[in-house]
């Protein structure tokens, strides 16, 4: 089947400029918050990040980013000064006034954005009394132990008062990121704040425990007990937080569209809206000359590969391609489970076949542990050793044959190096010498006997022996280019290699693959990662472009074992020179991960979706919904006026609720509602005017044609399509 938009292998030169006069932004604010503003935590860092310049030059001087303070952060990433904006200004000052610490700067990063943090250390005292407001007004009690779920509580108090203040500024727009920033947008819907909310998830709560538990979790979406699964886990409050958010939101959106199918299930919401994430290419962009780079990073592994494998170098360096795995260890998640299952299996391949490639395979995931290995510190030195020894010996060789050749003499070799220089050379190949194998951790492992990767690489026997073609690295530390071992960066790092693997079960978008694509190395990623999933949907052939997809939807665990076999092992017989056409071709597919084009989706979307919101507020506010209906299909949270309890510290559900968490209807705040067909005519005006407006906009953002925009009613359900579709008939 054809897919909607793809691109052929011949055809991809570069995305066409996004022609644009500009979104009338001049009289709005937009605030976006988020607890990994300058505080980096996961991924969000890196979304928010590399997306603000984008966002800086579309919105200037009104775009805000909100996040909490800590005071390393802010004195390496954050340029202190005065709130140029009055009514900001005037607002930090109040909160200032009542006990609560605002600082204001520019964050260092690209673009220079707005930073407003708030000192959650600073507001402590009033926990107490914002868990009992929380509790009257939804209903959920955070736990007393869980200092997570308190700072997220703070820092969304703070949020929402400084919003409460922000009367000056009314057209405002609020972008929430994930859970912890979930109660200040929940505590500003119920203040009733005139300003229009969106809120993204980047994964579930719920989801990512349960897929860290070996559940079958994407074939039983529709069969788990949602409740009974958090209060297991212990985590009913975070989760009823998580949940009370996304219905409260105006604007609903996930990076993803197997995380919408995931929040679907479990949020009980569909996303209004896709927002895939990208990256800031320019800073990745090294035009042609990103072979040499890969060039010369790969030669920094190999001094690494030279020093590590001392004693054991009987492998052509040139002939050795190096694989990665890097992100958060999570063993199941993250799919190191079969990569290890599957790399077993390309040994066995290249042995049989009599191959004479040699794989290194790089696990680079933190762990805990205590310091360096000695055995692979001593390799290093082994090798700066080796290569002193030779560097000598070459300063005298080179000398005596200068001599020679002035004299006119053709030299004789025997006399070139004396019986002292073979000595030197002897006791250098001696030291080269070991009676162990060479070490698959390059630390010390404090849990070594159940660390997940090493009792696996014990269980498949991959020790890095000699008849091996496939050896383990396992590097449980972040890379840094201060490193004793491996002195380079992550950049530099992938670049030097030859394929990243990421065969992830549990991955809602999946940097790792897209960083790799921007910098031209072929990668392995998942029809079960958002970044796998986008990639399907966008290219015609993405093996030809050097994405290669596992099936683990549709698949058995021991079928997508072998399809990632077949995809290592069928890299392994390229030639150089094919390698390097597939490099050039990854390389092609850079623009269509750029925030240059994806960060319209977010700017644009922020846009439309504020008129939506106002035109359904003040346009139409009787035949509006700027009050939400009650939803019997949601519950987990306490409506306002529905009773209160003293559950401030409530302790977290055992399997079913306790008081104060019991199941409750809860609020859905502007979604599945429709306005009146029989609007006034001066209401019907002035909203055909910004429907016409706002249908442009989304048929921008969306990328599809105006029929396609207008047919999206039966999937989404939505009362903003119902809108669309009206003001197009009309």
């Amino acid at each position: 089947m054809p897919l909607s938009r793809s691109v052929s292998m011949t055809s991809l030169s570069g995305l066409p400029p996004w022609e644009d006069e500009g979104l009338p932004v001049e009289d709005l604010l937009l605030f976006e918050v988020a607890w990994e503003v300058t505080n980096k935590v996961g991924g969000i860092y890196t979304v928010i990040q590399t997306k603000s310049k984008i966002t800086v030059d579309e919105w200037g001087e009104n775009y805000f980013l909100m996040g909490p303070y800590y005071e390393h952060n802010c004195k390496t990433q954050v340029e202190v000064c005065e709130a140029p904006n009055p009514a900001i200004k005037k607002t930090m000052d109040c909160l200032s006034s009542s006990g609560c610490q605002v600082r204001f700067g520019r964050w260092l990063i690209e673009g220079c954005p707005y930073v407003i943090l708030f000192d959650i250390g600073a507001a402590a005292w009033n926990l107490d009394r914002w868990k009992g407001e929380f509790w009257d007004t939804c209903g959920i009690g955070l736990p007393f132990h869980d200092r997570e779920a308190n700072d997220a509580l703070i820092f969304g108090s703070m949020v929402a008062w400084f919003f409460k203040e922000l009367q000056d500024m009314p057209n405002v727009i609020a972008h929430f990121h994930e859970w912890q920033a979930g109660a200040g947008l929940i505590l500003c819907r119920s203040r009733k704040v005139p300003m229009a909310t969106i809120f993204t998830t980047h994964a579930t709560l719920l989801g990512r425990y349960l897929c860290a538990g070996n559940v079958d979790f994407y074939n039983n979406l529709d069969k788990f007990n949602i409740d009974k699964e958090a209060g297991d886990r212990q985590i009913y409050h975070r989760y009823c937080l998580e949940r009370a958010a996304v219905h409260c939101s105006h604007v609903f959106s996930t990076v993803s569209q197997i995380t919408a199918v995931e929040a679907d299930h479990i949020l009980h919401r569909k996303p209004d809206v896709v927002t895939p994430n990208g990256l800031n290419v320019k800073k990745f962009s090294a035009m042609h000359e990103f072979q040499n780079l890969h060039s010369t990073n790969k030669a920094k592994i190999q001094e690494f590969v030279r020093g590590h494998f001392y004693g054991h170098l009987d492998f052509n360096l040139e002939k050795t391609l190096y694989f990665f795995i890097a992100g958060r260890y999570e063993f199941s998640n993250k799919g190191a489970d079969i990569f290890l299952e599957s790399l077993s299996r390309l040994n066995y391949l290249l042995r049989v076949h009599k191959s004479d490639m040699t794989v290194v395979v790089f696990f680079i995931m933190p762990a805990k542990t205590n310091n360096f290995n000695v055995e692979t510190l001593k390799g290093q030195a082994v090798r700066k050793q080796l290569w002193d020894t030779a560097h000598s010996v070459k300063e005298k060789f080179g000398k005596r044959l200068y001599e020679s050749l002035l004299k006119g003499e053709i030299p004789d070799m025997n006399k070139i190096l004396d019986r002292d220089d073979f000595t030197i050379m002897k006791r250098a190949i001696y030291a080269t010498q070991r009676h162990s194998l060479p070490p698959v951790t390059t630390h010390n492992m404090l849990e070594d006997s159940t660390d997940p990767i090493l009792s696996n690489v014990r269980r498949i026997g991959l020790f890095n022996a000699r008849t091996d073609r496939v050896k383990v690295v396992f590097h449980p530390e972040f890379l840094s280019s201060t490193s004793p071992l491996l002195p380079m960066d992550y950049e530099e790092f992938v670049r030097g290699c030859h394929l990243g693997v990421f065969p992830s079960y549990y991955e809602p978008w999946g940097y790792t693959p897209g960083e790799c694509t921007v910098m031209g190395i072929p990668s392995v990623t998942t029809n079960l990662s958002g970044f796998g999933c986008f990639v399907e949907e966008h290219v015609s052939d993405p093996a030809a472009y050097g994405i290669y997809i596992v099936d683990r939807r549709f698949r058995a665990a021991d079928e997508s074992c072998n399809q990632l076999t077949h995809f290592m092992f069928a890299f392994c017989q390229q030639t150089r020179r094919q390698r390097i056409i597939q490099r050039n071709r990854t390389e092609r597919l850079s623009d269509l991960l750029d925030w240059k084009y994806l960060g319209r989706v977010s700017t644009d979307m922020n846009f439309f979706f504020f008129y939506t919101h106002t035109l359904s507020e003040t346009a139409c506010p009787k035949w509006g919904c700027p009050e939400p209906e009650p939803n019997p299909a949601t519950h987990g949270t306490r409506l306002e006026g529905e009773g209160t309890h003293p559950g401030r510290d409530a302790t977290p559900s055992q399997g079913t609720p306790q008081a104060g968490l019991e199941p409750q209807t809860h609020q859905r705040a502007g979604t599945g509602q429709t306005r009146c067909a029989t609007a006034p005519p001066h209401y019907q005006s002035k909203e055909k005017q910004l429907i016409n407006v706002c249908c442009l906009c989304i048929i921008k953002v969306i990328g599809k044609t105006q029929s396609e925009v207008l047919s999206r009613k039966g999937r989404s359900g939505g009362w903003l399509w119902y809108m669309l579709r009206r003001g197009h008939a009309e």
